[in-house]
């Protein structure tokens, strides 16, 4: 509609009299434009100055979620889960533990530190892709080298905003962790993407062939000395260990290598033979994705190391020694994902708040006699920690290295350096 003005006619003004002599008639002329004219429409409207919802959250329960996108486009299939964190969104992204998962962030505003190298936690992104309520128009971080939504486009990895973060939260804590597929592709269909939701699945399948290294290599780097923070219990020995390769992360890494560790770092299959041929201090168990249940081999491989060597297994390790030792895992309702998870150390009756991803635990009532439960999740009781003095090995659930933070469970590193210390005392 166009609208034009002009000055009065006298026969309006006439009908009308005003005793200010400042006052001002105007005619409004107004007439429509036919949208269905030859010319293009948009060209006469002009576009919106504002994003629109242009992508879709589809849940296998039947719900659909309307967003708008950002990083990657396309369609795409993952397990939905949320987590609690207030910051670190960047070391989520790149934590290989979230492979075939879209990670929900329950923190509102997300973006605004922007992205930077220093603190990848893997060689790249590994998620389904990234779910936000609001996205940030602006960064402002004094290490900031990029924007979120540049750096996942760059990487493949499809994200969504202005999406009720908090009632889907509501409904995987309901319902458990969901199916999902995200799509900003019209052609398809709800019903489309619905089936394709249903037609897939995470349990059972081995999500740690697609992380892992592809052949062995050594680790040198230790925390940078501007973020380092723990430096007790280091007498300057190095120790000499081998790190098996679930997804594990760089800091996991960092934090061996500041407490003296030379490191050799090995994929998922490196046989067990030839690491025993290494004569490593002590083997670490790393974390990573899915389900334990689904890589046999990983737990053949633990059982031919456990008993000769030092052991210390983190997440994904944790599960894989349960199994070894005769124990069961089970799939969790909606899983640990999070950095603020209390835990308590049975031992000490001390309390740690911890960083956790995992959708699996160790069954406790499964587990042999002589293995020692040494922490518990304080949310729901569940096992956080094993211990088996005759075996020589430990294990927690949880993440120790826990970059940004919190820090409270760095000293287990420490402890595991008495185990290896030990060890050697014993043989002297």
């Amino acid at each position: 509609m166009e609208c034009t003005l002009g000055m009065a006619t006298s026969q309006f003004s006439s009908c009308f009299r005003f005793n200010s002599p400042k006052a001002r008639l105007f005619t409004v002329t107004c007439h429509s434009i036919s949208l269905s004219s030859s010319e293009d429409s948009s060209t006469k409207l002009g576009e919106r100055p504002w994003k629109v919802a242009d992508a879709r959250l589809v849940l296998e329960d039947g719900s659909i979620w309307r967003a708008k996108s950002f990083g990657s486009s396309g369609t795409q299939v993952g397990e939905v889960v949320f987590n609690t964190s207030l910051t670190g969104y960047q070391e989520i992204l790149t934590d290989p533990s979230y492979a075939g998962q879209f990670v929900l962030m329950t923190n509102p505003h997300i973006g605004n530190t922007g992205v930077n190298f220093d603190d990848e936690e893997s060689r790249q992104c590994f998620l389904a892709g990234l779910v936000i309520r609001s996205l940030s128009i602006s960064t402002s971080n004094w290490r900031c080298t990029e924007e979120l939504g540049d750096y996942l486009a760059s990487r493949n990895i499809m994200g969504i905003y202005d999406v009720d973060t908090r009632a889907i939260t509501r409904r995987l804590r309901q319902d458990g962790s969901l199916i999902g597929v995200l799509s900003t592709e019209e052609s398809k269909t709800d019903e489309e993407l619905l089936r394709m939701s249903k037609n897939w699945d995470i349990v059972g399948v081995d999500l740690i062939s697609g992380v892992t290294c592809k052949a062995p290599y050594e680790w040198a780097d230790s925390t940078n000395s501007d973020w380092d923070f723990n430096f007790s219990g280091r007498n300057g020995k190095t120790f000499h260990v081998v790190a098996y390769d679930f997804g594990i992360k760089h800091n996991i890494l960092r934090r061996l290598a500041s407490y003296g560790c030379k490191i050799t770092v090995v994929p998922s299959t490196w046989p067990a033979s030839e690491t025993l041929k290494m004569k490593p201090d002590g083997v670490l168990f790393s974390n990573g994705p899915g389900d334990p249940s689904a890589v046999p081999y990983a737990v053949e491989t633990v059982k031919e190391i456990i008993g000769k060597v030092p052991v210390f297994g983190i997440c994904m390790g944790h599960q894989l020694l349960g199994q070894a030792l005769g124990g069961k895992t089970f799939k969790m309702k909606f899983g640990h994902h999070g950095g603020n998870h209390p835990v308590r150390n049975v031992r000490t009756g001390r309390v740690e708040i911890s960083a956790q991803n995992h959708n699996y635990a160790v069954d406790p009532e499964s587990l042999p006699e002589g293995v020692e439960v040494t922490h518990v999740n304080l949310n729901d009781g569940s096992c956080a920690g094993l211990a088996f003095s005759q075996q020589k090995l430990m294990s927690l659930q949880y993440h120790p290295e826990a970059s940004p933070g919190p820090h409270d469970s760095d000293l287990v590193f420490g402890e595991f350096i008495e185990l290896m210390k030990k060890e050697q005392q014993s043989v002297l």
